[in-house]
């Protein structure tokens, strides 16, 4: 009877590792970025200071200082209000996104110079948000939908996804993301192709803080483009998740009033 169930154990080991190995790489990428939503579900809303230094091809830098608010939806993807506080010639310059999980993001650019809003059109969100190394599309969030998924290698914490854009009019063919799997799956870097399949731009993420035991937050955000050799740095401040934001606070109502 102990052979017999000494080979039973083995034979349901063995199974059990065929199907692990029987997931494929396609399923794999998807239970990644799936583990990483789960991770972050649940923050609610957040409003965060930030500055963004500029860093043009020959080194010289310009700040901007904007205040980013943040709306967690689950019925569709979030939406988000960024206000530009200084210098003067951008103050009052504010944009608002809705994300959503199937189709084209809604995104509008309030200009306090002509007091108008602009709708963006989808042909242009992978233009440059307000000068900046970062694309409109980049502003949007993370959801599971827009993308097509491939689990590339594991190395260490590290898990590298590669993300296909489902929207054919994103400026990219495919991200290159890494999650560090040990911390809540919380991103680490994200390499851009662009339409040429060509790498244009990587995104690192650093200097993390953990808020409510369950938040990762990096509080560095360091934006390359290898074909300009241009640079864009976010430093984020604390992150305040106690506002209870509500979806009346991204209205364009919200927006004009935010950039006035």
């Amino acid at each position: 009877m102990k052979k017999i169930k000494f080979f039973t154990s083995i034979t349901a080991l063995i199974l059990a590792i065929s199907g692990i190995n029987a997931q494929s790489n396609e399923e794999r990428g998807l239970q990644i970025a799936k583990a990483a939503e789960k991770a972050d579900e649940g923050f609610g809303s957040s409003i965060v200071d930030l500055k963004m230094t500029l860093k043009n091809k020959n080194g010289q830098t310009s700040e901007r200082f904007l205040t980013t608010r943040t709306l967690e939806l689950t019925t569709d993807g979030d939406k988000s209000l960024i206000v530009f506080e200084s210098p003067k010639d951008v103050k009052g310059t504010a944009t608002l996104t809705f994300t959503h999980k199937i189709g084209t993001d809604d995104q509008w650019l309030y200009l306090p110079s002509i007091k108008r809003v602009k709708r963006i059109s989808s042909n242009n969100k992978s233009g440059p948000f307000v000068g900046s190394e970062f694309a409109y599309e980049d502003l949007s969030s993370q959801e599971i939908e827009k993308y097509a998924y491939k689990f590339i290698k594991e190395e260490g914490d590290f898990l590298v996804v590669e993300q296909d854009p489902v929207d054919p009019k994103s400026g990219y063919t495919r991200r290159m993301v890494t999650y560090n799997q040990n911390k809540g799956y919380r991103l680490e870097k994200i390499e851009f192709y662009d339409r040429k399949n060509a790498l244009l731009k990587t995104l690192t993420y650093s200097d993390y803080k953990l808020y409510k035991n369950k938040f990762w937050r990096a509080a560095t955000f360091t934006m390359v483009n290898h074909q300009s050799n241009k640079e864009t740095l976010l430093k984020f401040g604390e992150y305040n998740f106690g506002a209870e934001l509500a979806e009346e606070d991204f209205t364009e109502v919200a927006l004009k009033r935010a950039g006035s």
